[in-house]
């Protein structure tokens, strides 16, 4: 069986479904909540998030959150004041600019602050609005281990290799499973190789664990 074969079999064996983590019931909210789990944890977004979107539960509201007030709600995450600041900015945007509608292009959703390739790539593939492939730690992690990338690649490289890897289709599917393989099976420490039917095609189990 070819490798990518393998790696695609047992990640539809792990995750035959698999869902992101984030919680949302709106489309802005999800966008936010992607830009505010940069550098740290989906469970701690999702906590901070609870009483975010409890306390403002509309655009206008975001909009018009006292500023000191959305810093000590994100107070939890990495860089709350500057990610307070996108939070209120993206929310007055939305509403200024697009009639309190999010936008569904990437031009104008990276022109958001604090939302570049990698948001827009999640957004656009949790919404289904196109198949993308988003690169963060976990599937930069797995991607490399694998051999599906470089050891020196960044991020867009290793977005590019992997869209050529993987039918279009799944992308997005693909998307998800390497980040939770990563998040709960390809761990930065202590990764559970013992148990992983890939360790025999995996650099790290190569190199690392003899």
């Amino acid at each position: 069986m070819k490798r990518i074969e393998l790696i695609e079999n047992y990640l539809d064996e792990l995750f035959q479904d698999p869902k992101c983590e984030l919680n949302y019931s709106k489309d802005y909210e999800l966008l936010i909540s992607v830009m505010l789990s940069a550098q740290t944890t989906d469970k701690r977004v999702n906590e901070v998030t609870s009483v975010l979107w409890n306390r403002y539960n509309s655009l206008e509201d975001l909009k018009n959150a006292d500023l000191n007030d959305l810093k000590n709600i994100l107070r939890p995450l990495g860089n709350f004041n500057k990610k307070a600041f996108f939070t209120k900015e993206i929310a007055t945007m939305i509403v200024d600019k697009y009639n309190g509608v999010m936008p569904r292009t990437r031009k104008k959703l990276e022109s958001l602050p604090g939302v570049g390739r990698k948001t827009v790539n999640v957004v656009f593939a949790e919404l289904n609005i196109e198949p993308q492939i988003a690169v963060d730690t976990h599937v930069e992690r797995v991607s490399k281990r694998l051999d599906m990338a470089k050891s020196e690649d960044d991020v867009l490289e290793i977005e590019r290799r992997l869209r050529k890897i993987f039918k279009r289709i799944n992308w997005s599917k693909r998307h998800l499973q390497l980040v939770l393989f990563g998040r709960y099976y390809c761990k930065a420490i202590n990764p559970m190789c013992n148990e992983c039917k890939l360790k025999e095609i995996c650099k790290y189990n190569k190199t690392t664990r003899k």
